[in-house]
């Protein structure tokens, strides 16, 4: 059996707005276009590593900054909290 890795280069990023939030850290994202419009598209996402680190506390309707797998664009992982 033969595992495909991703690296770091295979990601889809884009800023987004979090809409909800739910038990364990979730939040359901909904992403925006390059002028900051919400497209509609929402993401189910998780906190990256550095943020539940750091104690980020993201709440609804933080701008967030999510990482997408090109394979399934349903799920994600938010990477930045912006101010």
């Amino acid at each position: 059996k033969r595992r495909m890795l991703m690296g770091k280069e295979d990601v889809v990023k884009c800023k987004g707005i979090v809409r909800d939030t739910y038990r364990g850290t979730k939040f359901r994202v909904e992403i925006c276009d390059d002028k900051g419009k919400p497209t509609g598209h929402l993401v189910l996402a998780t906190i990256s590593g550095k943020l539940r680190l750091n104690y980020i506390k993201i709440l609804k309707g933080d701008k967030v900054e999510v990482e997408m797998s090109p394979y399934d664009l349903t799920a994600g992982r938010i990477v930045w909290r912006d101010k």
